[in-house]
C-alpha cells in the first residue's frame, strides 16, 4: 500500500493547464439529464398517470454519468498524466572548471613535502597528485577525503612560455587524468612562465560552456610572470577579460616563501605573488599560497566546498506516459454507452 501511495505521488501532468475543462465534464451530464426527451403526443395523457414509471430514469441519469465519465477521460488524455522512470537519469552537468598548470622548469625543484614525515618530492608531482584528488576524489593521509567532479566539465592548460590546451574542457575525466600524468617540466633552461596568456586561454576556453553555466579558472604556478614582448597578455589584462565573462579564477602559488640574499629577487617574488592575488580579487576569485602538501590540498579543499553547486535530484531521461489510456477509457465508455442505448436502453420513442 505504501508503494502504492509513492507511484500515485509522483504522477504529474505534461500540460496541467488543461485540468481546468474539468468542470465542463460536469456541465455536460447537467445538459444530459435537462435536455428535453422525445415524447408521443397524445389528447388525454390522465390515463398513463396510473402506470409505473419504469426504467427510463434510471437509464438518462446512467446515460449522463457515462457522459461524464468519457468527457473526463478526454480531458486526462490532454492533459497527459505521466510518471517518472526512477531507474534512468539522466547524467547531470555540472560547472566547466579550467585547469592551468606550470610547467616552468622551476616547477621540478623538489622541495615539497606531501605529508609529516615523508620525503620531499618536486613541485609538479605534488600538483599533479593534488589535481587528481580534486578531479576523481579520494582518502589523504590527514584531512577530509576529496569527493571528486564527476558532473563538472574540465579542462587542462600546460603552460611555460607558451600556453597549450593539452585536453579541452570534458566529462571523461579518465582521458584528463591520463593526459595530466603525461605532462612533463619543460626543462631547466627554460624559466619563462607566462601567466597572462594562459588566463587567457582558459577564458577562451571557458566560452564553449553552454550558457547559464558557472565558469571557474584555476591556476596554479611556483613563479611570477616574466614573459615579455607585444604579443604576450598581461595577466591583469587577463583578469579584467575574465572579470567581463563573469569567470572568477583561484590563483595558487606555490613556489615557497621569497628567501635569499638577492633581495632583488625576493622582491620580485613579492611582486609576482601580489599579482596572483590581484588577479584573483578582481574576478572574485581567492589566491592561496602552497608551501606543502598539506597547503595545497587545503588550497583546492577550499575551492571544492566554494564551487559546488547542487545537481537536480528529479531530472529523468523518459517519463511513462498515460495519455493514450485515458483515451482509449473515453471511447470505450462511448463505445459502451453506445450499445446499451442500441439494446438494453433503447426507447421507442
Amino acid at each position: 500500500m505504501a508503494g502504492f501511495r509513492y507511484s500515485v505521488s509522483m504522477v504529474s501532468f505534461a500540460h496541467a493547464w488543461v485540468l481546468a475543462l474539468l468542470p465542463l465534464a460536469f456541465a455536460i451530464g447537467w445538459w444530459s439529464l435537462r435536455s428535453p426527451r422525445p415524447a408521443l403526443k397524445h389528447s388525454l395523457v390522465a390515463a398513463f398517470r396510473q402506470l409505473p414509471r419504469g426504467r427510463a430514469n434510471r437509464v438518462r441519469t446512467l446515460q449522463a454519468a457515462f457522459a461524464v465519465l468519457a468527457a473526463i477521460c478526454w480531458i486526462f488524455a490532454l492533459a497527459n498524466p505521466r510518471r517518472p522512470d526512477l531507474h534512468t537519469k539522466i547524467p547531470v552537468e555540472g560547472i566547466g572548471i579550467v585547469l592551468a598548470l606550470d610547467l616552468s622548469g622551476s616547477m621540478a625543484t623538489e622541495d615539497f613535502v606531501p605529508s609529516a614525515g615523508a620525503a620531499p618530492i618536486s613541485r609538479f608531482d605534488a600538483a599533479k597528485q593534488t589535481l587528481n584528488l580534486f578531479v576523481a576524489g579520494g582518502a589523504t593521509a590527514s584531512g577530509p577525503p576529496f569527493t571528486g567532479r564527476p558532473d563538472d566539465r574540465i579542462g587542462l592548460i600546460a603552460f611555460s612560455s607558451v600556453p597549450v590546451t593539452v585536453c579541452p574542457l570534458t566529462l571523461n575525466h579518465s582521458v584528463l587524468l591520463a593526459v595530466l600524468r603525461d605532462q612533463r617540466t619543460a626543462g631547466a633552461l627554460n624559466a619563462e612562465t607566462n601567466i597572462g596568456d594562459a588566463l587567457g586561454e582558459g577564458c577562451i576556453r571557458l566560452e564553449t560552456v553552454g550558457p547559464g553555466r558557472r565558469k571557474v579558472l584555476v591556476l596554479l604556478s611556483d613563479g611570477e610572470h616574466n614573459k615579455v614582448g607585444n604579443e604576450v597578455l598581461n595577466p591583469k589584462t587577463a583578469a579584467a577579460l575574465a572579470e567581463k565573462l563573469q569567470i572568477p579564477i583561484y590563483t595558487i602559488d606555490c613556489g615557497g616563501d621569497p628567501v635569499g640574499i638577492d633581495a632583488a629577487a625576493i622582491q620580485q617574488r613579492f611582486d609576482g605573488r601580489a599579482v596572483l592575488e590581484e588577479v584573483s580579487r578582481v574576478t572574485g576569485g581567492q589566491s592561496f599560497v602552497a608551501n606543502d602538501g598539506e597547503d595545497l590540498r587545503n588550497a583546492f579543499r577550499t575551492i571544492d566546498a566554494l564551487e559546488r553547486r547542487a545537481a537536480p535530484a528529479n531530472l529523468y531521461r523518459r517519463y511513462f506516459e498515460y495519455g493514450g489510456w485515458c483515451a482509449g477509457a473515453a471511447l470505450a465508455l462511448l463505445g459502451f454507452s453506445g450499445v446499451l442505448n442500441a439494446t438494453r436502453w433503447r426507447r421507442n420513442p
